[in-house]
């Protein structure tokens, strides 16, 4: 297996000394995963935040082997890691992503929609410019996972964004995250958090 694509870094857990093991979301491939050597290195480090869009090349002698990846920064979200709303909201929809996804199951909508969500939470100037794409994401991945669900009226102000989030909860907790290990509930809670302090 040889292949070369643009790639959402979505987790990067440490594995062993130095290196990590990255899942990655791509569009033609969907979420793949893969051993990244030295990617606790100073010089991999910045590239390995959950977020970031990378040039990924992924190399195996078999499917059943866990595949060594390469990975060059393309453009980092690292410079908002350091503000918490930002931050929490680009850790809950890479965590949610990378929890929920099967592996090599292709979904370039929501490869597309994924990138547009983090580009906007990014530069925005605050939550109202990107709350309502967080939203449809969330309905957007019941939707594709089989869920169902009607789209999310995005009209209205920030009141009615946080409520339409607060909506999607609980079908999130019961039907992407049942069976999941770790809570990755947790990360949407905070951000949950942060949002109603921004609006107090």
């Amino acid at each position: 297996m040889n292949i070369r694509a643009p790639a959402i870094l979505v987790a990067s857990r440490a594995h062993g000394e130095t290196a990590t093991i990255a899942r990655l979301l791509t569009e033609e491939y969907g979420l793949v995963a893969g051993y990244v050597a030295g990617g606790r290195g100073r010089q991999l480090r910045p590239v390995m935040i959950p977020g970031n869009r990378v040039a990924m090349e992924l190399r195996a002698k078999s499917d059943s082997q866990l595949p060594f990846a390469k990975l060059e920064l393309e453009e980092s979200r690292g410079p908002w890691m350091t503000e918490p709303l930002p931050a929490a909201a680009v850790t809950w929809a890479c965590a949610l992503t990378a929890s929920v996804l099967p592996e090599r199951n292709p979904y370039p909508s929501l490869y597309q929609a994924l990138d547009g969500l983090l580009t906007a939470i990014c530069h925005a100037p605050s939550a109202r410019g990107w709350l309502a794409a967080m939203v449809a994401y969330e309905a957007m991945l019941l939707r594709e996972l089989g869920y169902g669900g009607a789209k999310p009226d995005m009209a209205g102000d920030l009141d009615a964004h946080i409520e339409a989030f607060r909506a999607l909860h609980r079908p999130i907790a019961r039907y992407l995250l049942a069976d999941t290990k770790g809570d990755v509930m947790a990360a949407r809670v905070a951000l949950g958090e942060r949002l109603v302090r921004m609006v107090e």
